[in-house]
């Protein structure tokens, strides 16, 4: 075994025993991965969120001159709660060629193989910099990434490029749809069932709503692109949850709809926020008719733009390089990626591990997937000693 393999699975087991649960916050293991860099002579620079639990990290290695590629990760995980697990999942083990813990695969793993390389990096003569984005609270809407890229665009920091770590079998991965989350809550007027004329039925107007978002789903179909490569090729929107109400006999006051959408592109979100924001009024006018005080709110749970394909990008070429793949695929699931080239740095995944691992009880990286993550580190030091991509 490499030394340079040895010392990142001591690095992924001290990153897995940080239980860095999203709600929990992240604070302690990125104190910790600053500590290492902090050690290694590397200059970083820390980004609090407002509770103070929550940290981003930003760091550079190479010379102070434009350019230059981020590798990003995020160092919150998914709980473990109800889920079978054969091992402590916050304790990392080594079995058949596997390392189980959580997070190993989603993505402590990218995480600990950039912190493995950092003295590499360093001792190069590398032209341009390699900068590491260590995000939180990507599991629960992208909020992280969302503070430090506009950190990033408000410094005037443009690297040529961001890799994101995230599982992907290293492979090149040029695309994937939005995820934007909702919660709309109804407020109406309760009372008796058997006088529905006097109260405000909060259920029934989310109903209504509810058949809107099924409307607007098919009609999503209409405004496919041409030539979309995603699965399916148009927008999605899905009704999660619908809840609301106490008895049979019960006017209900209140209810609430959990909702999603994944755009294809920017303006079937825009078409979607308009349409319903028409419908909002029309159903309020509607119900403070009776109750004055009735109340339509939708509450943002995240809003993760897409990842647009760019076959000629800079980070699309950069990844293809880096593996020797001919082509970069799509994703179903989302990434901070998106968020990175919405300010003007061309993105791309590549990132070791599968997902199918991801969130799941026995969590596991295979040790051959982390051998090749650091040899494709390897290489993009070699790329940074040549000069600008």
């Amino acid at each position: 075994m490499s030394d340079i393999l040895a010392r990142t699975k001591q690095i992924l087991a001290d990153l897995v025993a940080f239980p860095s649960i999203s709600a929990d916050g992240n604070r302690a293991v990125t104190e910790h991965i600053a500590a290492l860099l902090g050690a290694a002579g590397v200059p970083y620079w820390l980004e609090p969120d407002a509770t103070g639990t929550k940290l981003n990290l930003f760091a550079t290695i190479g010379p102070d001159v434009p350019g230059g590629v981020v590798l990003s990760g995020h160092t919150d995980v998914v709980p473990v709660e109800g889920q079978p697990w054969t091992s402590d999942p916050f304790a990392m083990i080594e079995r058949d060629e596997r390392l189980y813990g959580r997070g190993t695969c989603d993505m402590k793993g990218f995480v600990a193989a950039c912190l493995a390389m950092a003295p590499e990096f360093a001792a190069r003569d590398l032209k341009v910099p390699v900068h590491f984005a260590f995000t939180y609270d990507e599991e629960t809407g992208c909020h992280g990434a969302q503070a430090l890229t506009a950190s990033l665009a408000a410094r005037e920091l443009r690297p040529a490029a961001a890799l994101i770590g995230e599982p992907s079998m290293l492979a090149p991965v040029e695309g994937h749809k939005g995820c934007f989350e909702y919660t709309t809550r109804f407020t109406g007027l309760e009372g008796h069932g058997s006088r529905p004329e006097l109260g405000v039925n909060a259920v029934e107007y989310a109903a209504i709503w509810v058949q809107k978002l099924v409307a607007l789903r098919e009609e999503m179909k209409t405004r496919t692109p041409t030539g979309s490569a995603f699965v399916p090729p148009f927008t999605t929107i899905n009704v999660g949850v619908l809840a609301g109400g106490v008895a049979h006999n019960v006017i209900p006051g209140a209810a609430r709809i959990e909702w999603e959408m994944r755009p294809v592109q920017p303006e079937d979100a825009a078409f979607v926020k308009a349409e319903l924001a028409a419908l909002r009024e029309t159903l309020l006018a509607e119900m403070r008719r009776i109750f004055p005080n009735a109340a339509i709110e939708t509450e943002t749970v995240a809003e993760v733009v897409g990842l647009t394909p760019d076959p000629d990008s800079a980070a699309t070429r950069l990844a293809m390089d880096l593996t020797g793949a001919n082509c970069a695929g799509l994703v179903p699931f989302g990434t901070e990626a998106g968020l990175f080239q919405a300010i003007g740095i061309p993105s791309v995944i590549c990132g070791p591990g599968d997902i199918a691992q991801a969130h799941k009880p026995d969590e596991f990286l295979s040790v051959e997937q982390l051998d090749g993550c650091l040899t494709l580190l390897g290489k993009l030091a070699e790329r940074l000693e040549r000069g600008p991509l």
